[in-house]
């Protein structure tokens, strides 16, 4: 599977703009902390984050705490942020969106 190339500067600011407020850009990484109302919901997240990663064949680093899970992703193989970090976040902005109306 052929990788995607380095973001520049110019997409990774109209990408951030799409973003949902929970995800930030610290250095070559995108980070975002969701909160929950109950441990079960934050695992039911991470769960949801995993099988998107899976899909993606993109893997996030996941910080599960109770009420709340972080997550931070980059592109090791590319050396920073790719077009395949971007998508992660987005599907998992939507993620977390629909669990807040369950």
């Amino acid at each position: 599977m052929t990788r995607p190339s380095l973001l520049t500067e110019e997409q990774l600011a109209a990408a951030m703009a799409r973003l949902s407020e929970e995800w930030g850009r610290s250095g070559d990484e995108l980070t975002a902390t969701f909160s929950f109302s109950t441990y079960e919901a934050a695992t039911a997240f991470v769960s949801g984050v995993a099988a998107i990663a899976q899909a993606l064949d993109h893997h996030p680093v996941m910080t599960l705490s109770y009420g709340s899970v972080a997550v931070a992703v980059t592109t090791h193989d590319a050396g920073g942020l790719t077009s395949l970090d971007v998508e992660l976040a987005e599907r998992s902005s939507l993620l977390y969106a629909s669990s807040k109306l369950s």
